[in-house]
């Protein structure tokens, strides 16, 4: 998911304050989700689940990441869209759905991991990063279609 955000921001970033700015909130997401499932290049020498705390401030970076493109930056996108075109605002209404199906597993992980009070349910982590990250990967691939037409049409 880095690697498809490092290709993204070499071929969008700098061109519009609106993508350099999901872009960025798109890294940190990133960054926050290898630290707490400790992919490399922050994978930890000892073998232990990361905090409650850790994992909780993980889920505030997802649910913000989460709220801004439903009530910021996809309605701009499907506005500017709309003055384009017919086929601009197909392919913007298409997207916005299917993006929001991956809302469901984030909306999901946030709940499970900020209304526990029992730590156990870190034991549960690896499997629940495993199903969000293929969540978040989807939706990081369909948000690309819309960066796509935003540079494209607007930039």
């Amino acid at each position: 998911m880095l690697k498809q955000l490092e290709k993204a921001e070499r071929k969008w970033g700098g061109s519009n304050t609106l993508i350099d700015h999901w872009l960025n909130n798109r890294r940190q997401l990133l960054i926050n989700y290898c630290q707490i499932a400790g992919i490399p290049p922050y994978e930890s020498t000892e073998k232990s689940l990361p905090t409650v705390k850790t994992v909780k401030e993980f889920c505030d970076l997802l649910v913000d990441y989460v709220s801004e493109g439903h009530f910021e930056v996809y309605d701009r996108v499907v506005t500017a869209c709309e003055r384009n075109g017919t086929s601009s605002k197909s392919l913007a209404q298409n997207l916005v759905p299917r993006i929001s199906e991956t809302t469901d597993s984030a909306l999901d992980f946030n709940e499970k991991y900020t209304e526990s009070v029992d730590d156990q349910i870190l034991y549960q982590l690896d499997k629940d990063l495993s199903s969000l990250g293929h969540a978040m990967e989807t939706r990081f691939e369909l948000e690309d279609e819309l960066l796509e037409v935003l540079h494209t049409k607007h930039s």
